[in-house]
């Protein structure tokens, strides 16, 4: 198989999921041959401290589509994803989970979304959920405050299971818990077309969910940063300085106004008392140290711009290939 006729990449990240793994190779591989796709799938093992990576083995001989990379300690789910997306060679890259709530069924009709209809990235929406109340009810207020953050209007934007356009995950950057704004990256990135399938989600069939509550706090929290990131990453002098300089002149402006309101005091035989007797004054020095660390703040920061940084540097223990 040659990678330039590869239609489409599968990456499954994957933590502590021994028990599901050969249903769903079995299952993807199914729907692959049904449609006569070719393909790959693409697990990386987060550092499970089950079977899973003896499974992958064993399931690497049996699917000569199959490949893994392991790492040698749990990055999170990020980390498995940019690792995946670096391995895929399809035009389609369909990323899934490997606790089977995503259902390979759905692929041909994501596949033909961005294939045939011109997406360049199509997020599934589990519209009808088997999650309790405690977690779909934090998801959809995390997803409003997203939406109203990004501007991109997705129902679900973490839903696993996503379609891109190759072009699309070899311009993303993922770090920390990014992989919940792939599609805000994605926009960012200028692609633009974006849409959403309603798509099945399944129950949880073998052992249990990996993510606590603690994540919708995190995940607001990196909106913001990446937010921020976007926005001021590239220049970061210019929110920086701006502040620092607003603040330093503000500063110096108070101070000169209370030597001369003094000076005015002495000249006219007015009551007058000395400058640091004046409490305004310290604020006033405050806001000029301030104004100075912000710019020098500024300065450094588009010196780390111009140098390469090491957030995307996992440590690979073993591969299958």
């Amino acid at each position: 198989m040659q990678d330039s006729t590869l239609q489409i990449s599968i990456v499954v990240p994957l933590f502590n999921e021994a028990e599901s793994l050969p249903e769903l190779c079995a299952w993807i591989d199914r729907v692959m041959r049904a449609n006569h796709f070719t393909y790959e799938m693409i697990f990386v093992n987060d550092g499970s401290r089950d079977e899973s990576w003896e499974v992958l083995k064993s399931l690497s001989v049996q699917y000569p589509s199959l490949k893994a990379s392991s790492f040698a300690r749990n990055y999170g789910k990020s980390a498995a994803l940019h690792e995946g997306f670096s391995k895929a060679q399809g035009d389609v890259v369909i990323t899934m989970d490997a606790d089977l709530q995503d259902s390979p069924d759905e692929i041909p009709a994501l596949y033909q979304m961005i294939s045939e209809e011109g997406y360049d990235l199509v997020s599934g929406w589990k519209q009808k959920r088997f999650d309790p109340l405690s977690k779909t009810i934090p998801t959809k207020l995390y997803n409003a405050a997203t939406r109203a953050l990004s501007g991109v209007y997705l129902h679900d934007f973490n839903c696993g299971l996503k379609a891109y356009r190759k072009e699309v995950i070899k311009t993303i950057r993922l770090y920390g818990e990014m992989h919940r704004y792939i599609p805000v990256q994605a926009k960012w990135n200028g692609f633009s077309k974006i849409g959403e399938k309603v798509v099945q989600h399944q129950a949880r069939k073998y052992g249990v969910t990996k993510f606590g509550l603690e994540r919708f706090l995190y995940g607001f929290l990196d909106l913001l940063s990446i937010t921020f990131v976007q926005t001021f990453g590239k220049r970061p002098m210019h929110l920086f300085g701006s502040l620092g300089i607003l603040s330093f002149f503000s500063g110096s402006i108070i101070t000169l106004w209370l030597i001369g309101e003094k000076l005015y005091n002495i000249t006219q035989h007015l009551k007058y008392r000395n400058v640091t007797d004046n409490p305004l004054f310290f604020l006033a020095l405050v806001a000029i140290i301030l104004g100075v660390q912000l710019f020098l703040a500024g300065f450094i920061g588009e010196l780390m711009v111009t140098n390469s940084d090491k957030t995307t540097d996992y440590q690979i223990k073993e591969e299958l290939s």
